[in-house]
């Protein structure tokens, strides 16, 4: 089922019915995550959806090593590993947008530059069969504080514009979008901002003749971020309204580790991405495997660590008075959670990829790998129950 009537779908069971889910975006950060979260829409009969950021899967393979073509071929397989349906498993592109990859920043491209690569990573995207594009032109690393709204508006229309040129092209179905960003980058942080945003938007899909591209989702602050958990469900209540008229629903960014979790179906929220929780959870079920480790040990850890100092990604997650400190010289608490944080960055590392299989091969269970699997499937569980999602394919007309 394309994403668009399945938010029409969600929002008349709201109104009609009484029904109320979210919809989980798991970021594939990982493979073992990727396959977590297989697992976990086969088990429980429900859509998900996979949010990947040009950071984790492009066109030079980002940190994960992928193209785009090569994880919807992981996405293939692991539905069929695990019987899960795969027209239910909709690969997405999450933050498309200048200087939102990692590289375009740190190589310093200007904004032709990077805003071409995006357009050639659309394109990617599209060919491989990606399903929802997010828009995000929110960022522009030439100026001091947020860009004005009509040109975040004026951005966001060229890219869906070409994202449209090149579906028709390639004579691909309709696609679902998104727009909007959590972060206050583009001025969208109080309700009056981000109504004029809608208007000024939606009369330029009308006057571009692009109303096929009008987004599924708009993203907003609801309350969370990499360090704060509370979901604010007032402001997620004002929001719904807001998009509803628009047969749009509010997606939440940020939403690892949020405290109350059950608060979004209740208020309306048509989507979730939760994606670092799920590299913490990976973290976690390998120290469960290093405390259970025969001699001679993999050092796996220190490997880890060592990978992820290299990278030199940990210090993108400096707080403000740990600006130019080493990574050793941080305090044992925060050194522990940029290592957890950054491992993502570094699974692919090939000391790493050594010293797992050195794990692996040191303990006695006959199959870490699916321990590990099962420990993050374990977590993005949890979500699927919060957000009402146990068999809800039934309410799309699934009722195998």
């Amino acid at each position: 089922m394309n994403l668009k009537t399945i938010i029409e779908r969600l929002i008349h069971l709201r109104e009609h019915q009484g029904v109320q889910l979210t919809l989980l975006a798991a970021c594939p950060n990982s493979d073992a995550v990727l396959e977590a979260a297989v697992q976990a829409a086969a088990r429980h009969h429900t859509p998900m959806l996979f949010a990947a950021t040009l950071n984790q899967v492009d066109r030079d393979g980002g940190y994960t090593g992928w193209i785009p073509a090569q994880f919807v071929r992981k996405l293939d397989a692991y539905a069929a590993k695990y019987g899960a349906r795969r027209e239910w498993l909709y690969p997405c592109l999450d933050h498309g947008g200048p200087w939102l990859k990692d590289a375009h920043r740190r190589d310093q491209l200007s904004f032709e530059q990077t805003f071409t690569e995006v357009k050639h990573s659309i394109t990617a995207v599209l060919e491989a069969g990606y399903t929802l594009l997010h828009i995000d032109p929110t960022v522009d690393r030439t100026i001091n504080g947020p860009l004005p709204i009509q040109v975040v508006v004026e951005r966001s229309l060229d890219l869906m514009a070409y994202a449209e040129h090149e579906r028709i092209r390639l004579q691909l179905p309709p696609i679902a979008y998104e727009v909007g960003t959590e972060e206050v980058h583009g001025g969208l942080v109080n309700l009056d901002s981000f109504s004029e945003f809608l208007r000024q938007l939606y009369a330029g899909l009308a006057e571009r003749q692009l109303m096929q591209a009008a987004p599924t989702f708009i993203v907003a602050q609801v309350g969370t971020d990499l360090h704060t958990t509370t979901f604010d469900s007032q402001a997620a209540t004002a929001l719904y309204r807001i998009v509803k008229p628009y047969q749009a629903l509010i997606k939440g960014h940020y939403t690892d580790w949020v405290e109350n979790p059950a608060d979004y179906p209740r208020t309306g929220m048509g989507a979730a991405n939760v994606g670092p929780e799920f590299t913490a959870d990976e973290y976690d079920a390998l120290v469960s495997l290093t405390q259970q480790e025969k001699s001679p040990h993999s050092h796996f850890f220190e490997k880890l660590t060592e990978a992820v100092h290299e990278s030199n990604r940990w210090q993108k997650w400096l707080q403000p008075d740990e600006q130019g400190m080493a990574l050793n010289d941080l305090s044992p608490e925060r050194r522990t959670w940029i290592v957890k944080t950054c491992a993502r960055y570094v699974w692919t590392a090939p000391q790493v990829v050594t010293a797992r299989q050195e794990l692996y091969q040191n303990v006695e269970m006959p199959d870490p790998h699916q321990y590990v699997v099962d420990w993050i499937t374990a977590s993005i569980e949890g979500y699927i129950h919060a957000f009402n999602l146990s068999n809800a394919l039934t309410y799309f007309g699934d009722d195998e």
